[in-house]
């Protein structure tokens, strides 16, 4: 008996042991360091948006979360119930992360997994890691992500011909001087976080006033016989003819952003002159060249540059190829350069922003004050951080803060992010450093206004049974994981559990890859049920009101509408991504000049920038854009400065499908440039994925009660 009583004592305080060192192990390690730091944001953003450095906080708490739950899934040294209690702690991260996020919806974009990690959020992480007695681990070299694009050549080349120009001109050597004007050291913001503020005094502090710089007086501009310049267009090349050497030149599609920046380049002598776009529009470019600034020759850069003019003025380079010319157009004295299409940058880990990047960078360093120009009718695609990589490449900011001029004038405001005027002088400072928008209804108030008309369809035939099933099917899904994830949870939910929702839509929009049928299979699926019906639609208004432009995303959508048109006795031209530039130059030649091609069948990719089509005033969007900003590009092909007659672009949408959530969302998102450039009080759209967007409203409205 005594026996027994002493190994009953014994195991007794095994079990007090035992149950102190599982609470001291419960305030071990990184997970209680994450709980305080997540309960900190979640404070914090309950008290107002979230702050910069609750933004970086919230992103470290998500990557250390997700990296615990991997190391404990993996953990052989764990027991079972070990695991499952770490798991659920996690878990109860995981839900504050979420409540927080739907508290400011701009913190989703830090869930994704392809989301770029700040130097701050780095710091942080070893901080916390440090904090937890654990070893940060060596950080990985970042991947460069591939551009959606034809894969990069990584050799470099140097042209024959600027080898020539090169031993031509010996004085094209570099000039290593300091070209940013000196300014007082900063004072009363050293040490603030203000690239976070910038950025958010354009959501914040519109308050009507439109994004645009005080422009002077147009001056007389010389131009070539024949052509003439409008109000607003002269008014910028006056601004650069002044000295000013920056712009982001974000007026709306279709008011000649191209001859504003070739003159403006003109008025500033800014040559030799390099100008990167779209591969599409590189022969556009050189010929708006020679029509506005014959004098200057120009050369286009294609392939290894064979047969590039070296001693040109004015250089065009397409940004797939920039990569094997990266290295001497650095060298070459560039006194200006142009960058169109400037959203193309806006990924900052891309390549082509890279290659962009630092071609400015040298520019900056070799030349006292160039002119450096960003060209963009949607400089907002999806969020406001959009900004970041283009004022990074105008040398308004670098990786972490302002340069020194934006400093300077963030400082003579003598207001800190904590003062109640901060936002709206700091939004007025960065406009002045040359922030151009001009809308068609203000200064081109001559061209007709435009309408989207949305054409309802209904797939009655077998494919369009089998995509409602398929949606049906995708609807049963997430409604299931929504059901399994509430009877897994103690107590009841009155109502529909939002923050569930869309952490059920996020997982499966993570684990798409794996299901035969998601969003973006059912909307090509969509796409092609549509496309005879689109065809059918355009080939009747070509015969009631004349040429029409058709719109697809897919080549197998244009190639059933381009048979239609066949069968219709129609004559069309065509606009694709393989086509060379001769041959697209020779079907927009097509269409705009022969009376009998009634139709254009065009790529949304190919042809949503850098082609005037204003001779028709009818389009057809036969697919949707998953961005207002594609939408917009492809309308204002026809919607801009030559245009006449008032222009509709005519959306079909299939009835009882997807397509209708995904009209709805796109309308939603496009207040996004018009209350950030424009001044308007609409409210931004939240700047979350849109196919996330669509996978919400599904399950929301399959749970919402008829």
């Amino acid at each position: 008996m005594a026996t027994r009583g002493r190994r009953q004592s014994g195991s007794t305080g095994a079990g007090s042991r035992n149950q102190r060192r599982g609470r001291a192990a419960g305030n071990e390690g990184i997970i209680p360091v994450l709980a305080r730091a997540v309960r900190e944001v979640e404070a914090g953003v309950q008290r107002g948006r979230a702050t910069q450095s609750n933004r970086t906080k919230f992103q470290t708490v998500a990557l250390l979360a997700r990296e615990e739950r991997t190391r404990i899934k993996t953990d052989a040294s764990m027991s079972e119930p070990q695991r499952a209690e770490q798991l659920k702690r996690l878990d109860g991260i995981g839900t504050i992360l979420a409540k927080t996020a739907a508290l400011d919806t701009s913190l989703l974009s830090l869930l994704a997994e392809d989301a770029a990690v700040s130097d701050a959020a780095k710091d942080l992480k070893r901080d916390m890691l440090a904090a937890a007695g654990m070893e940060a681990p060596e950080e990985p070299e970042e991947p460069v992500e591939e551009d959606p694009t034809p894969a990069p050549v990584s050799r470099q080349v140097v042209p024959q011909s600027v080898i020539s120009r090169r031993l031509a001109d010996p004085f094209l050597a570099p000039q290593f001087e300091t070209v940013e004007r000196r300014t007082p050291p900063p004072r009363r913001l050293a040490g603030w976080e203000l690239i976070g503020p910038l950025l958010s005094s354009f959501e914040r502090a519109a308050s009507g006033a439109p994004a645009c710089m005080d422009l002077p007086e147009p001056i007389d501009v010389p131009v070539p016989e024949g052509m003439e310049l409008m109000r607003h267009q002269a008014e910028l090349v006056a601004a650069a003819a002044d000295g000013h050497r920056t712009f982001l030149l974000a007026d709306e599609p279709g008011l000649g952003k191209t001859a504003q920046s070739l003159l403006a380049a003109q008025a500033a002598n800014a040559y030799p002159l390099l100008v990167v776009v779209p591969n599409v529009v590189k022969a556009n470019w050189a010929r708006e060249a020679n029509i506005w600034t014959p004098r200057h020759a120009a050369t286009v850069i294609h392939g290894d540059g064979d047969t590039i003019d070296g001693f040109a003025d004015i250089v065009i380079v397409n940004y797939e190829v920039l990569d094997r010319h990266v290295g001497w157009l650095g060298d070459l004295g560039f006194r200006g350069m142009v960058l169109d299409e400037a959203h193309f940058i806006k990924n900052k880990s891309s390549q082509r922003s890279q290659h962009v990047l630092q071609l400015s960078e040298r520019i900056r360093a070799r030349t006292p004050r160039p002119l450096l120009m960003a060209l963009t009718g949607t400089p907002l695609i999806n969020d406001i951080e959009d900004f970041r990589a283009i004022w990074q490449y105008l040398g308004w900011i670098d990786e972490k803060k302002p340069r020194p001029e934006l400093m300077h004038a963030l400082e003579e405001t003598g207001l800190t992010p904590l003062d109640p005027g901060f936002f709206p002088a700091a939004r007025s400072r960065v406009i002045d450093m040359g922030i151009v928008r001009r809308r068609k209804v203000d200064v081109a108030a001559d061209i007709p206004a435009r309408r989207i008309a949305d054409l309802r369809v209904e797939l009655d035939d077998e494919a369009g049974r089998s995509i409602r099933a398929a949606e049906a099917e995708l609807v049963r899904r997430l409604v299931s994981r929504y059901e399994r994830a509430i009877e897994a949870r103690d107590e009841r939910t009155d109502g529909i559990d939002h923050d569930l929702v869309r952490r059920i839509a996020a997982s499966e929009r993570e684990d798409s890859s794996k299901s035969e049928e998601n969003v973006f299979t059912m909307m090509r699926r969509i796409g092609q049920a549509k496309a005879s019906l689109a065809a059918d639609y355009t080939a009747q208004l070509a015969h009631s009101v004349g040429k029409v432009v058709f719109f697809a995303k897919h080549v197998d959508v244009m190639d059933v509408a381009e048979q239609t048109f066949e069968q219709r006795g129609l004559r069309y031209s065509s606009i694709r991504g393989n086509q060379t530039p001769s041959a697209r130059q020779k079907s927009i030649d097509a269409f705009v000049n022969d009376p009998d091609v009634s139709v254009v069948v065009c790529s949304l990719s190919a042809a949503g920038v850098g082609v005037n089509l204003q001779v028709a005033s009818d389009m057809v969007l036969a697919e949707l854009s998953w961005t207002d900003a594609e939408q917009t590009q492809a309308i204002d092909r026809v919607h801009r400065i030559g245009q006449d007659e008032p222009v509709t672009a005519w959306r079909i949408v299939a009835s009882r499908t997807i397509d209708t959530k995904i009209v709805e969302l796109i309308d939603s998102k496009a207040g996004l440039a018009a209350r950030a450039l424009d001044g308007s009080d609409e409210e931004i759209a939240d700047s979350a994925d849109l196919q996330l967007e669509t996978l919400v409203a599904l399950l929301t409205d399959a749970l919402t009660p008829a």
